[in-house]
């Protein structure tokens, strides 16, 4: 392999944003588009100046010798064929959340790719997000003392994505498209402890009724008539030693929109905005008691790599450096566990208890 790492985006929606990540790491470059839509490769590679090589058929561009590394921003549905069909090529994959629409083709995917021996990693938002980051660093030196229970939440008042039907089919909905974010980053910042049940509830209270999509904008009745997934969904995850999480992931309510994570540690608790990436916003709050009075901090994070270069420079140094990947796909594998058990929960209104992966 060369000092450049020659990366195809697979899927122009997320895609295109991960693109720029790797545009703009000084090791990497976007050598290949695919998308069934030939403008719309044509787009990104007009909006970021490049010239890549344009594939319609990902079996063919995980062929090409020409490329090493394939980030799949696909629908749900379609990351495992894309992630099965890139390792057995010998192509180290970064995926999109969730690692896929439902569990056992999850299972599959770790397997190959981790007998493929290729880097294979999660690209989320939330755990590379530089608020998170700098949390967790803190949490890793014992800032917080032993993370004891923590609630997790995305809230939006009208925000169901209307613009795919993938989304509201079965295999998307709310709990896979923002819960994952707001699991994965809870259950990374507390130390990654063992799942051991969950208790769940989730539905449909606006989507059907055409209500609480992006932006109040009407759905097309094509859309209204196919939803088949959660809008809604929340419960509480218990882990081995006795933490617990609360989590929480609404599309659409009558509720102030909300991203935040609350961790409670025997020393320290914090308050964290997974998703702010902006300047000076206070988005990191700690609080304590020092001499027997509150103490809060507030940390505004100075300018620096966004969250998709710090995806895409982690990557990088993983296939080219042989760093040791913080986000493979098993991590994935169990957050789908404790997604695919929170959804199966609320269908069987009993808790689910989760076997070891």
């Amino acid at each position: 392999m060369s000092d450049t790492l020659r990366v195809a985006i697979v899927g122009m929606g997320i895609g295109r944003v991960q693109a720029r990540g790797f545009i703009q790491h000084a090791r990497s470059e976007v050598a290949a588009l695919c998308d069934l839509d030939r403008a719309r490769m044509q787009a990104v590679a007009d909006e970021y100046q490049i010239t890549p090589a344009f594939f319609t058929d990902y079996r063919e561009l995980c062929r090409s010798p020409e490329i090493d590394a394939i980030y799949i921003g696909t629908p749900n549905q379609f990351h495992v064929p894309v992630g099965l069909e890139a390792v057995r090529n010998g192509k180290h994959v970064l995926m999109t959340k969730p690692l896929a629409d439902a569990l056992e083709p999850a299972r599959t995917m770790v397997a190959e790719a981790e007998a493929a021996g290729v880097v294979n990693m999660m690209s989320l938002t939330g755990r590379f997000n530089p608020n998170t980051q700098y949390l967790g660093q803190l949490i890793a030196r014992g800032e917080l003392g032993r993370v004891y229970y923590a609630r997790s939440r995305s809230v939006r008042r009208s925000g169901i994505p209307s613009w795919s039907p993938g989304f509201v089919m079965a295999g998307g909905g709310a709990w896979r498209d923002m819960g994952v974010h707001m699991l994965d980053a809870a259950w990374w910042l507390m130390g990654r402890p063992t799942p051991v049940s969950v208790t769940g509830v989730s539905g449909a209270e606006f989507g059907p009724r055409g209500q609480g999509y992006w932006e109040y904008a009407a759905p097309s009745e094509s859309i209204r008539e196919a939803f088949a997934a959660d809008d809604y969904a929340g419960g509480f995850v218990r882990f081995a030693g006795g933490a617990g999480l609360q989590i929480e992931s609404f599309w659409a309510s009558h509720q102030l929109d909300e991203a935040a994570i609350d961790l409670f540690g025997t020393e320290a608790g914090a308050r964290l905005d997974p998703f702010s990436a902006r300047e000076g916003i206070e988005a990191i709050r700690i609080l304590r008691t020092v001499d027997g009075a509150p103490c809060d901090t507030s940390v505004r994070m100075p300018r620096g790599p966004d969250t998709w270069e710090r995806i895409a420079a982690h990557f990088t140094a993983c296939i080219l450096d042989g760093v040791a990947c913080a986000a493979p796909l098993r991590h994935g594998l169990i957050v789908q566990q404790m997604l695919e058990a929170l959804l199966l929960s609320a269908a069987e209104g009993a808790e689910v208890r989760l076997a070891a992966l």
